[in-house]
This record gives structure tokens, sequence and C-alpha cells, in this order.
């Protein structure tokens, strides 16, 4: 979003991870133990003794809650997606019912009447069923590359997360399956994304851009070392300008 500012534009499409978990408690534990792997590997903050102490029953009102987002976000449903990712992985919020997700929508600063309103309605529920479909429409290129992943029962689908690149001439550039950025910018510009030629931002300059970021991530949209990421956001919350926010195996960064 920094490195190519206007010259790409960004549609989440939902995949519906799991329909229902309650068929399956036993699977509970698991998911606790590979979040704790996925933390280990990324350096993300991540808590997840969701699973548990309260383990959400589906993702799938979550995913319609995005789709309800982006129908007035400006920013695509962003910010809302954002609120969610940080509500289930970050702070144990259950968030698999209306009220909970209506409440994140005031967090993210949508209209909560419109908000409700279309959650609720046909059209979200078709938007969600084209994503799914979107989701289950496994490439040529993917399928040799051994990328494909089970969909709980109902058939082959992409690997969570996947992205793909289009192109003003149609064509795809698709990363299935997790990726490093180098491999994420190499698609982009493959798909003819340009660079902005902006300079990294500072650490609060990143934080104005994008709010709440994780110490991994203001490294990498900042261009800084691990050591220097950390010394730099703990001067700035020294200073009360910016506020740590502790989760189970890291830290989340905000302005203060």
């Amino acid at each position: 979003m920094w490195e190519f500012g206007d010259s790409l534009s960004f549609t989440w499409i939902m995949g519906g991870l799991a329909r229902d978990y309650t068929y399956a408690r036993d699977v509970f534990p698991w998911l606790l133990a590979h979040w704790l792997e996925v933390a280990s590997e990324t350096r993300m903050p991540i808590d997840p003794l969701l699973w548990k102490e309260g383990p959400i029953t589906t993702t799938y009102p979550a995913c319609m809650a995005v789709k309800a987002a982006q129908e007035q976000a400006g920013d695509g449903g962003y910010r809302y997606l954002r609120t969610v990712r940080e509500g289930l992985l970050c702070f144990r919020r259950k968030l698999d019912n209306t009220e909970a997700l209506v409440e994140a929508a005031r967090e993210a600063g949508l209209n909560v009447e419109r908000f409700r309103i279309d959650l609720q309605s046909h059209a979200i529920v078709e938007a969600f069923g084209a994503d799914l479909e979107a989701t289950r429409t496994v490439p040529e290129e993917a399928r040799a590359a051994g990328k494909v992943a089970d969909a709980h029962g109902s058939g082959e689908r992409l690997p969570f997360p996947s992205a793909v690149f289009a192109a003003e001439d149609g064509s795809e550039h698709g990363l299935y399956g997790r990726a490093g950025y180098e491999d994420l910018r190499a698609a982009a510009v493959s798909a003819g994304a340009e660079a902005a030629g902006q300079e990294p931002p500072g650490p609060l300059d990143a934080l104005r851009r994008f709010g709440r970021m994780a110490t991994r991530e203001v490294e990498e949209v900042c261009g800084l070392p691990e050591p220097r990421a950390q010394a730099e956001l703990w001067r700035l919350a020294s200073e009360w300008t910016v506020k740590p926010v502790r989760v189970l195996t890291g830290w989340l960064w905000e302005v203060a």
C-alpha cells in the first residue's frame, strides 16, 4: 500500500475458512498450537487463547460482515477487516454474532445502522457466495504447484492466504499460500504496478497512515531492522507519542 500507492487497488475476497467449528471441538487444541507456531514463524502478535476460553463457532458471519463493510467504506473494507482480524487473533473477541460484529463496525468508524441493515440483506449473502465460489476455482498453475487446500469436506479451494494481481490486459499473476514481500512485490510489478517513489515513512508517520500496527509491520513498511524499529517505537512510547498494546506473543502500537 505504501510502496505502490494508487498504482494498486485492493479487493478483499472472503473465503469462509470454517462454516461450522462445533462439529469438531477436538480441533480447538490443535488450533491453539497452530497459531502459536504461526506467531513464532511470522513474529506477529497473536493470542490464540480464544480457542480455549471462548472459541468462535463459525467464520461465516465475520466474512459476511466484511462484505457489508465494503458497501460503504471508501477503503474497500480494509479498516473493518483489520478490526476483525485484531479482535479475533489478538484480543480473544468472539466475533461470530451480529452484535459483536456491529460493535466492530462502530470501532472501524462505519455507519452502524446502515451496516446492520446491509449485514442482514440478501445482497450480502450473494456477495459472500460469489467470494466462496471464487476461492473454489483453482487455477491450473496453483494445481500444478500443489497449492490446493481442502474446503472442510466441500471440495477443493485455494490455500489461505492467496493473492492474485490482475493486469489491465486481463492477465493474472497469482501467489497461492503464504508469500514473502519480495514475491508479492514481483507479482505486482509483473502485473504492471509501478512504485510511487516514496521514501519509507518513519514509525510515527506509518502509524498515522495505517492505524494500529505490529512491530513486524513497522519494520517492513519503514525499512528498519528489528532492533532499530523496537528502539524507535519504545522511544516514542517514552515520549507518550505512541501507545504500546500488549498481546500474548508481542506488541501492537498505536498513536497515543
